[in-house]
């Protein structure tokens, strides 16, 4: 199978295609084809060296992927050969021809959600799921602000917020994004190039400020959240690339709340009520994955390069 190994940790001219064995399932494991595989930053910070829990090299990166189940190792009753699945994680990579999975790890794939939409969902519906639900706690009817919403977490925080009715704004930094935000059913979208788009959050919800905000570079923007925040709201950390500062008295006037999450520590109750949730939006499609690049496996390069420097515009994905 042909598969990207990682053999000393860089930047993306590190990840090499190269030729390997089929892979066998042993016991408890689940060999699937892989027919799309998911792109998310944090592969990058892994693939750098930089993230706190790196794998031994050489090593296949990916975490999500979606494809059919080939075969089954000893002691799976959930999954069968032939099954269209998508995976929330791996354990051998997913940057490849075929994967080995956890049974727990696999869940169908809908007919009517293709291969590379299954790519989609494992880490960024799964963050906004736990974002929202988990970490904000959020009410119906309550207001949101997801600081980069055109982007796989963002497009799924959207989704989620309107199966609960709230009120969604939504930011993005193109001209397609903010489209795209647009079409995905945010109430309002600003385009946070704009130096008084926090401003505009606020003269939106008439000077109260939003109940919640997720954001997805706290490095950048969590100085000038705080001020959006309504009395007793809520801020989700997703993503930050690096330090900041911030005024503790924004925080304390307000009686709000900044709340840090990281998908990797949750319990296992909190994933088996995150995916069993999701696998029910899927069905009854109140989630709908948009994919805004197919790259050829050969030029997972190209993948790292775009998911951390261009817009943010859906899902890439990498199709062996």
């Amino acid at each position: 199978m042909k598969c990207i190994r990682v053999r000393n940790f860089g930047g993306p001219e590190v990840l090499c295609l190269e030729d390997r064995k089929d892979l066998r399932p042993d016991p408890g494991q689940v060999l699937i084809q892989v027919k799309a595989a998911g792109v998310n930053p944090v592969d990058t910070y892994i693939r750098s060296g930089t993230y706190p829990q790196t794998p031994e090299l050489p090593y296949t990166p990916g975490l999500d992927a979606a494809g059919i189940v080939e075969t089954v190792g000893e002691g799976i009753k959930r999954i069968s050969p032939g099954d269209r699945v998508y995976a929330t994680g791996t354990i051998s990579g997913s940057y490849a021809e075929q994967a080995l999975c956890k049974e727990s790890q696999l869940h169908i794939l809908p007919p009517t959600v293709s291969y590379s939409q299954g790519a989609a969902i494992g880490i960024p519906y799964a963050t906004a799921y736990h974002a929202l639900i988990h970490c904000a706690q959020v009410q119906p009817k309550e207001s949101v602000l997801i600081h980069g919403a055109s982007g796989g977490v963002g497009l799924a925080c959207i989704q989620l917020a309107h199966s609960f009715q709230m009120n969604v704004i939504g930011t993005a930094g193109s001209e397609a994004g903010l489209t795209l935000v647009n079409q995905q059913g945010a109430n309002h979208v600003l385009d946070h190039r704009k130096t008084n788009h926090i401003d505009e959050v606020i003269s939106l919800t008439d000077g109260r400020g939003v109940d919640v905000i997720l954001e997805m570079l706290a490095n950048k923007n969590l100085p000038q959240d705080l001020p959006a925040l309504a009395t007793g709201g809520r801020l989700v950390i997703i993503g930050s690339r690096g330090t900041t500062a911030i005024d503790p008295r924004q925080i304390m006037i307000r009686g709000a709340s900044i709340i840090g999450m990281f998908l990797f520590n949750i319990s296992e109750r909190n994933a088996t009520n995150i995916h069993d949730a999701l696998e029910a939006g899927l069905n009854n499609g109140i989630l709908n994955p948009v994919v805004g690049q197919e790259i050829p496996l050969v030029n997972a390069a190209d993948s790292h390069e775009a998911v951390m420097n261009s817009p943010a515009y859906g899902k890439i994905v990498l199709i062996p």
